[in-house]
């Protein structure tokens, strides 16, 4: 699966959404801008956009709630690391209240990684970053881990965006 994101004012994002109305693309509102992403099993129609490959799943996309993008900057080295740690996890995120869903994107030309998720609301990502089962999912459980040097698989220190897919009214 391929997914395409390129940004722009919200009325132009709207259009372009509006003119392939066969084509699964979701408006996603940030603050002062709008992303619209295609996820597509095929090329996108969008002229210069960022391009991913979904390597991992969980539900289809709604397009109807809060999107959280955690934008993980990865070096060369660091993708196969990075994609293991990711790839082989026991996710208990897809059993928290309000998810409903996930992507991870590995990047296609560059090298931020992002994990998406979408959820009912902000106040259902909210509770699960304060949830046990974050604290799990987020915790390095392999205990030799502690003995090597960590291996500094990060080209840059991650970052958090967040959109809706209801325009906010000023």
């Amino acid at each position: 699966m391929n997914i395409y994101l390129t940004s722009g004012t919200p009325e132009y994002m709207e259009q372009v959404r509006a003119k392939y109305p066969n084509e699964k693309m979701v408006v996603l509102y940030g603050e002062g801008n709008a992303v619209l992403l295609h996820e597509t099993e095929g090329k996108t129609v969008f002229q210069s956009p960022r391009k991913f490959e979904a390597i991992d799943s969980i539900n289809e996309l709604q397009g109807t709630g809060y999107y959280v993008l955690n934008n993980i900057p990865v070096t060369e080295e660091g993708r196969p690391v990075f994609e293991h740690r990711f790839l082989s996890r026991k996710g208990s995120i897809e059993n928290e209240p309000g998810f409903v869903a996930f992507r991870l994107m590995r990047p296609i030309g560059e090298e931020t990684y992002i994990v998406l998720t979408e959820w009912v609301g902000p106040e259902s990502f909210k509770a699960w970053t304060e949830s046990q089962a974050f604290k799990n999912s987020h915790a390095d459980k392999k205990p030799e881990a502690a003995a090597k040097p960590p291996v500094n698989i990060f080209a840059a220190a991650s970052y958090v965006t967040t959109y809706q897919t209801a325009k906010q009214e000023d």
